[in-house]
């Protein structure tokens, strides 16, 4: 974990200025909210170091703009998005010496909890709020040459419909259970999520199927999160000149391509991986040759590029953090 962490607590239901201080344990009546009743969400974001040197962080905006929404969806305080973004550059600036090299990057984990000290409110949102920024170095949550399995479950949802779109943990919660289950049973690293038959995504991540000249994925309907990482990529592949078609994608449809397919999970930690096996019921299915596809490395290469300040931005994704803040 890095040294400085940023907070702010709402006053009134107002967000005071945010101080930048030591990481360390947090202040909480036990009847916080959050720790109750789950009104708490967060984001995940990177900033990473460039050949020229320069920390760069990789669409903050568009994380702090997913975060307001999340805090909407919850009945939270919700903080201005240009406010958390100027949060999350001054934590930058206060850890920049411990900004990896590449492939690392320091992971940012801004974090939204609902404090009105109430155990009674079962049915009330809070009022009051705590908004904190961590920052920790991370290496390759992925290495970029291995292919994971994959199982799917066609019985469970990773999460409820109404909070499909919200990064709230309670998502995550729900999705422990099986994933365990299926890494135990099955020897899968991720569990892809599906239920009734239609793919919507992973724990972690967003799923891509590279079938026939297309990327392929399941179109946002508010049943899963709308991935960040997952937009970067389809617009990159369209840049490339990449056909994509955001529709729905049966389970059967995903097998009976899978011999001659790519396939990836896509988001923040996982950046691009490539997807080697499925796993359904008691059939072990090879996804392509069983390795990392090659479009799905040049996909993962080109978004690479562009976070590192090796490639051109062109749509502002980046914004280099300055020494100091």
């Amino acid at each position: 974990m890095a040294g400085t962490m940023a907070t702010s607590r709402t006053n009134d239901g107002s967000f005071a200025p945010f101080e930048l201080e030591p990481v360390g344990p947090l202040s909480l009546h036990p009847a916080a909210h959050g720790l109750h009743y789950g009104s708490a969400c967060f984001e995940g974001l990177k900033a990473h170091r460039g050949e020229d040197g320069t920390v760069r962080l990789f669409r903050a905006r568009d994380h702090a703009q997913r975060l307001a929404g999340s805090a909407a969806g919850l009945c939270l305080p919700v903080p201005d998005p240009e406010w958390i973004t100027e949060m999350l550059h001054a934590v930058v600036a206060a850890n920049l010496d411990e900004v990896p090299d590449p492939p690392g990057a320091l992971y940012l984990r801004p974090t939204l909890l609902g404090t009105d000290p109430n155990i009674g409110a079962a049915t009330h949102p809070s009022r009051e709020a705590l908004l904190y920024v961590l920052a920790s170095p991370v290496g390759d949550y992925v290495a970029a040459d291995r292919p994971l399995t994959v199982a799917v479950e066609t019985d469970l949802p990773r999460t409820t419909p109404q909070f499909g779109g919200v990064k709230a943990g309670g998502n995550y919660a729900m999705a422990l259970g099986p994933t365990e289950r299926a890494r135990r049973e099955l020897s899968a690293h991720q569990l892809l999520f599906a239920p009734k038959g239609f793919v919507q995504e992973a724990g972690p991540a967003n799923f891509l199927l590279i079938s026939d000249g297309a990327l392929i994925t399941p179109p946002l309907d508010g049943t899963f999160l709308a991935g960040i990482t997952r937009d970067s990529v389809l617009t990159l592949a369209r840049d490339l000149g990449d056909q994509v078609e955001e529709r729905p994608l049966l389970v059967d449809e995903l097998l009976d391509r899978s011999a001659t397919a790519e396939a990836a999970l896509v988001g923040t930690a996982a950046v691009l991986a490539g997807v080697g096996t499925l796993v359904y019921g008691d059939q072990r299915v090879r996804v392509g040759d069983g390795g990392v596809g090659p479009r799905t490395q040049r996909l993962r290469e080109a978004l690479v590029a562009v976070q590192r300040g090796v490639a051109p931005d062109h749509w502002g994704w980046t914004e280099p953090v300055a020494p100091g803040g």
